[in-house]
């Protein structure tokens, strides 16, 4: 009767019997016409029709709700003849699985009137099909909200205990859709759901048993439903569950519902002491179901998180049941044996367990696997079992498991590449692997990894260029890979482990001059100087970082603090900036040679290299124009000229140019600058010419020079810093005359009275106001048509102007001296020396006094650092 309805109908007003009357498809309209009868008999014998029409399938639903049944139906589940309202509850129970009706139901807001059929005063079969209702509508969302709000669960949970099982299905059926949401999960422990989900065990049909148990998983997940568990004795249950073979169809379910209960460390001590986790390890070992194995594995990975527990586990050699679990067909079993291993890492003999060769090749291969979930959780399981522990990272090593390791940075899951990244930077470490690591294109492979959006994974790929940068080629790599930027921009970051860890890469990557200067040059130096300012965000490395990268950049470092140290060794290509406060753009060397001269405090460059060989037509005059041309007195190109030279080519970086790598190659005299032989004709050349001839072949000199520099004579030519070939033949004076000296002190007086000498000589303190340097300077800058003005070019010196040029020339020849910037033009040199009694005692010395140099009243005279007559040379 698939198409067909069957009714009696029976008159109000006398009694016609009728012979059953069959009714086709087309025809089922005049029986939903008859739900709105004013007829008791009639409604029911209507409902009872349509219940059974609609019991046939989905289409004859469908055909019921085309026809607008729903509606007045829905105005019968209050009716007040109980036959009618258990039909029409019949018909929801069938009719709410179709997910048209669903919706239709949800709009017409019947919850209310479901939910009143679960009243205790009413039939068990309007319980069963009321409960199937709600259990239909709880499998979306919407309903499950509204089922929760009417109040719905309460009558449900209390429905468990009905004696009915059909009634017993379908409550614990919605109870386990409701619970899914927080809200609902979160009421439970209030209305005492526990002991009768508990009681579902004894039921004789499997069914119930398996909800309920899904049920205890889900809230479980819920510190209070675990405490309440464990006070109704539900271990027990679950645990006698386990030892019945003839349930291991709940085997599964159970075991799922005791990891959950492991979390609680009460509930640990409980399934400790009753011999649940030996249970445990059987069902691992023994089981051939994956589910079984998973949720076994599952089970020991919660449990393990509690320090004895690990201990148990050990004793009871877990670590060959998880080794064996690893080869498994289930990428699930493969995923919770390595998530186990992961947990155990953590007791040091398990560790130790892993460092003769046993899981770790196997963990290796399944890197190697086509599932993301299974190869994020075996790189997990190396990352701790690597960490600290050199042995284990040989081993992973030995297994091959670099490539896998760098392929897996590559990976779309987060916490693969976190796990992968934390397992190469553990084997970085040492030294032959990082060698190996770094062959594999390892800065390359990080540039995903920096760019990004998850904190961890970019505070891990910091951490492992932090420990792969640790050579020059590595850095080079990180440099052309483009890899510079983004590490960079994580020093911006606003989480304090990414911002720290990006510190410590950015100090390990200015381990060089090239390095440094690239780094400043994009804003690193900037934004750890803005990091540092900050008490909240800075951090040590933050703070080493800056120094160091300062310290490859001293003309920066003493613009900012105004100090150098005696380590701090002045290279060519240094200048002298003037202080500049944080935050204050510091202009590159090549930008502030272009600039025009004007009213700002002149820039003292120390340069001994000479990249421009003036034409010969020239050769035989001493220039005295602008930039790009030597300017020299014939009697320093002279000096200079008795010894060779050596050119090499010059760097020019954001901060200036020069390397501390290429000063060290140099030759002792400190000197690479080129001179013409023709400079010793210069003299000879003057005196064969008259005056006026001789300004006349200077201006076309001028011009020639100037053009060329201007790109019209050589526009393929790098640019560089003017040279200074006075400073040059003061280096090589010094290095002949000053530093075969054997006595530091004396050194130190004769280096300091060279130094006057060549700045103006001594100046008494009454005559100070009187020396004219002020006019002197401003003669270079108009002559060199710029501020900046070689160190040597300047005759008439003060405080500052010395103060510098005995650094260069003491770091030349191995003095170690110190250069502060003080106030209103003063500077001074700091050196350590000690006293005559201290010489030749072996042992128990004192730490060296401090003095000052004097270079400007009595040049070479030491003061004490902390006497008067200091004080009066620093501040007064």
């Amino acid at each position: 009767l698939s198409k067909n309805v069957t009714m009696h109908f029976l008159s109000s007003d006398h009694i016609l019997f009728f012979d059953p009357l069959t009714i086709e498809s087309k025809k089922v309209a005049t029986v939903v016409l008859m739900l709105n009868s004013p007829e008791e008999e009639i409604l029911a014998k209507a409902c009872e029709a349509i219940y059974k029409f609609a019991l046939k399938g989905e289409e004859n639903k469908t055909t019921l709700l085309e026809l607008g049944a729903v509606e007045p139906l829905t105005k019968l589940l209050t009716h007040e003849d109980k036959i009618v309202r258990r039909n029409a509850t019949m018909i929801f129970g069938i009719m709410a699985s179709n997910n048209d009706v669903k919706k239709l139901l949800r709009e017409l807001d019947v919850m209310n009137s479901v939910i009143a059929q679960l009243a205790p005063e009413e039939e068990v079969v309007i319980h069963e099909f009321a409960s199937l209702c709600l259990a239909n509508l709880s499998a979306e969302y919407t309903s499950k909200v509204q089922i929760f709000e009417h109040g719905g669960l309460e009558p449900l949970i209390r429905l468990l205990s009905s004696p009915d099982p059909d009634v017993k299905k379908n409550s614990i059926e919605c109870i386990y859709n409701l619970v899914q949401d927080f809200k609902c999960r979160a009421t439970l422990p209030e209305l005492n759901a526990i002991p009768p989900i508990l009681e579902l065990f004894k039921s004789e049909y499997p069914i119930i048993q398996l909800l309920a148990l899904k049920t205890l998983g889900v809230i479980t997940n819920d510190k209070e439903s675990r405490a309440m568990l464990r006070d109704n004795q539900g271990m027990d249950h679950l645990i006698k569950i386990l030892e019945a073979k003839e349930l291991n169809d709940l085997h599964i379910e159970a075991l799922s519902v005791i990891a959950n209960c492991l979390e609680d460390m009460d509930t640990m001590v409980q399934i400790q002491q009753t011999g649940g986790l030996k249970k445990l390890l059987v069902f691992a070992e023994n089981s051939t179901i994956p589910d079984i194995q998973k949720n076994a594995a599952k089970a020991i990975t919660k449990a393990a998180y509690e320090p004895e527990n690990r201990k148990f586990f050990h004793e009871q050699e877990v670590e060959k049941c998880l080794v064996t679990l690893l080869g498994s067909e289930s990428d699930g079993t493969k995923i919770a044996a390595s998530q186990a291993i992961s947990v155990m890492c953590e007791n040091s003999a398990s560790k130790e367990f892993f460092n003769h060769q046993v899981g770790i090749p196997q963990l290796v291969q399944l890197l190697k696997s086509d599932n993301e979930e299974v190869r994020e959780a075996a790189a997990l399981a190396l990352a701790n079992l690597t960490t600290c522990n050199p042995t284990n990272a040989n081993a992973a090593a030995e297994a091959d498991g670099i490539d896998p390791l760098v392929n897996i940075l590559s990976s779309k899951r987060d916490g693969a590449v976190a796990n992968a990244a934390t397992v190469l930077t553990n084997m970085a470490m040492q030294e032959a692997l990082r060698g190996s690591i770094q062959s594999h294109d390892i800065m390359h492979a990080l540039i995903g990894p920096l760019h990004s959006a998850n904190m961890v994974v970019q505070s891990k790929a910091a951490l492992t260029i932090a420990a792969t940068a640790c050579d020059a080629e590595a850095r080079t790599e990180l440099r052309n890979s483009g890899g510079l930027e983004p590490l960079i921009e994580l020093l911006r970051s606003k989480n304090d482990e990414v911002r720290r860890h990006a510190s410590w890469a950015v100090m390990v990557c200015a381990g060089d001059e090239l390095m440094a200067a690239e780094l400043c040059r994009l804003g690193a130096l900037e934004i750890l100087e803005e990091i540092n300012l900050s008490v909240t965000r800075k951090n040590k490395f933050s703070e080493v970082a800056y120094n160091k990268l300062l310290n490859n950049h001293l003309s920066l470092k003493y613009s900012q603090t105004g100090y150098l140290s005696s380590n701090n060794i002045i290279s060519d290509g240094f200048y002298d900036y003037g202080r500049i406060n944080p935050g204050t753009k510091f202009w590159p060397l090549k930008d502030l040679c272009l600039q025009e001269p004007n009213d700002l405090r002149t820039i003292l460059l120390v340069n001994s290299k000479s990249d421009v060989s003036p034409p010969p037509s020239t050769e035989d005059k001493s220039s005295e124009v602008g930039y790009g041309r030597s300017i020299s007195s014939s009697s320093s190109l002279r000096r200079a000229s008795k010894e060779k030279m050596t050119r090499k080519p010059s760097y020019y970086f954001s901060a200036g140019f020069g390397s501390p790598t290429e000063e060290k190659s140099e030759p002792a005299s400190g000197r690479n600058t080129a001179v013409s032989k023709s400079a010793t004709k210069e003299k000879g050349s003057r005196k064969s010419k008259g005056k006026k001839e001789e300004e006349k072949q200077k201006e076309e000199e001028e011009v020639t020079v100037v053009l060329k520099w201007a790109g019209e004579g050589n526009q393929d030519k790098e640019w560089s810093p003017p040279a200074d070939p006075d400073f040059c033949a003061y280096v090589y004076e010094v290095t002949k005359s000053i530093l075969p000296i054997t006595d530091i002190r004396e050194q130190i007086e004769a280096l300091a009275k060279y130094v006057a000498e060549k700045m103006g000589g001594k100046i008494p303190k009454d005559k100070l106001q009187d020396f004219s340097w002020e006019l002197h300077i401003s003669e270079l800058k108009f002559q060199l048509k710029s501020n900046v003005v070689p160190i040597g070019q300047i005759k008439k010196g003060i405080f500052y102007h010395r103060a510098l040029l005995f650094k260069a020339l003491a770091d030349r020849i191995g003095i170690g001296c110190s250069l502060v910037r003080g106030e209103y033009g003063r500077a001074w040199n700091e050196v350590k020396l000690m006293n005559e009694s201290q010489k030749g005692v072996i042992g128990g010395l004192p730490p060296p006094e401090e003095y000052i140099v004097d270079l400007m009243f009595h040049p070479g005279a030491l003061m004490k650092l902390k006497s008067k007559e200091a004080d009066r040379y620093r501040f007064l």
